[in-house]
């Protein structure tokens, strides 16, 4: 009877013996190692670590100039104004940093918020010398002098170094390069060390193998190097958690005043070119049914059309009042998507699972952000099935999400747009005036995934 080998498998609560698995972190490890020198973040880094060591130089010499004369000036009527714009100025040098981490280093850093002074004079020097943004910016430009001028030299010469050693093989063929001993004794040596020279191939080879090994080894220092040079950046440049709260707080005041607006001058198109048009229709036919009346006719026609058109502009207010504030809303948002859901021209599966209910301010962007999602798969997905979905993400939040079996190929809409646009663009403004989120994922050829997450008692 021969043996089978024991299988790794759990059956019935029975528990077989597993062999261990091959560890694969050396191999991810010793793989990174190789292909570091030849990945682009690499050279993407090299090219950050020239650029920040030449901005260093050009640094020094801005705030030597800048700094010093503006002290030395300071006993003149010039001296503050001078100071005041270089230590504006340290925005200017902050862009380029901040340019220079997001196409190199892959760092996006939030920009801080505008300088705003006060208006005259002194309300510009004030603003200027309490600026927190202007005066991080400086302590950076002092911070690089150190770093990248001291730590860039010493990374380029090493580099440069490394890199020679590495091909010290071809200038050994090349060039002859020679060395004269204490005895006056010419070497063919490619360096020399005391009384050691590297005047054989086995040396120089030797050689060689240390710089390519060195090659593999310093992107990792250089990696270090930018490594601190992002936290900087990001700490010292990009604006504070206050700061960003008080941009989001601006956008969204923004974007609900334009949002607020516009939905004004939607109401009065719409009555104007509606309801108050069909008003006018039924006063002029009524007036002439009273003509008609007062010559002894018959004006029953008139009243007849007038009766119609009076329906027709209930049916018109009624939906305009079911624009502003649905009265399924009332019940809940539940009950209202259900309805909406219902009107649709495409199935729709819905799913609702909130365990209280949210204000009703965000019932209403709820239901219309919803509400205007489904217009899009109708009209530009064509999707045979959508599906609906408000759940409480946590505590605090509630999710609503929209999916569709369409086409795909949508865009997450651009930061900054204004509320009274069109289509995703108007949603995220208008989710934004409550610190709301929207979130697009659509693939090309689908399906599209549209997610609005909203806090349940509106903005903080």
């Amino acid at each position: 009877m021969t043996e089978t080998p024991v299988e790794s498998t759990l059956v019935l609560g029975t528990v077989t013996e597993t062999p261990p698995a091959r560890p694969r972190s050396a191999a991810r490890g010793i793989r990174a190692v190789l292909l570091a020198p030849f990945q682009a973040q690499t050279w993407k880094e090299f090219a950050y670590l020239l650029a920040v060591f030449m901005l260093g130089g050009v640094a020094i010499s801005y705030l030597f100039t800048g700094v010093g004369g503006g002290a030395l000036l300071v006993v003149t009527i010039i001296g503050a104004p001078v100071l005041a714009l270089v230590l504006l100025g340290g925005r200017l040098w902050s862009v380029i940093y901040r340019a220079l981490a997001r196409h190199l280093l892959d760092t996006d850093v939030p920009e801080p918020p505008p300088f705003a002074p006060k208006p005259g004079l002194i309300g510009f020097l004030v603003g200027a010398f309490t600026d927190a943004v202007s005066w991080r910016a400086l302590g950076f430009l002092f911070l690089q002098c150190a770093i990248a001028l001291v730590g860039g030299y010493l990374l380029l010469v090493g580099i440069a170094m490394t890199v020679f050693t590495a091909l010290s093989p071809i200038p050994w063929v090349l060039f002859h390069p020679t060395n004269i001993d204490a005895d006056g004794v010419e070497h063919h040596s490619l360096g020399q060390f005391g009384n050691y020279f590297i005047d054989s191939w086995p040396r120089v080879l030797g050689l060689a193998a240390i710089g390519v090994i060195g090659c593999f080894v310093l992107p990792w220092l250089l990696r270090v190097f930018c490594w601190v040079q992002r936290v900087l950046t990001v700490a010292l440049l990009g604006a504070t958690t206050r700061e960003q709260q008080v941009i989001e707080l601006r956008e969204g005041r923004r974007a609900a005043v334009v949002d607020s607006a516009a939905t004004l001058q939607r109401l009065e198109r719409d009555l104007h070119d509606g309801t108050q048009a069909r008003l006018v229709t039924i006063a002029m036919a009524l007036g002439r049914a009273e003509d008609r009346l007062a010559a002894g006719n018959d004006p029953g026609d008139l009243i007849a059309d007038a009766r119609a058109s009076s329906k027709e502009a209930l049916t018109e207010l009624r939906e305009l009042v079911r624009g502003i504030h649905p009265p399924a809303l009332e019940l809940g948002l539940e009950p209202a998507l259900e309805t909406l859901t219902a009107r649709c021209s495409i199935p729709v599966r819905l799913r609702v699972d909130l365990p209280q209910r949210p204000s009703s301010a965000i019932e209403s962007i709820a239901y219309f952000s919803t509400a205007e999602l489904l217009t899009n798969v109708i009209k530009h997905a064509a999707a045979t099935e959508a599906w609906v979905s408000v759940l409480a993400t946590d505590a605090r939040t509630i999710t609503v999400t929209v999916r569709d079996n369409g086409i795909g190929g949508v865009r997450q809409p651009a930061e900054g747009g204004l509320a009274g646009g069109s289509g995703l663009l108007g949603l995220a403004a208008r989710a934004k005036t409550v610190d709301g989120t929207l979130t697009v994922h659509s693939p090309l050829g689908g399906p599209t995934e549209v997610s609005i997450r909203l806090p349940k008692a509106g903005p903080r």
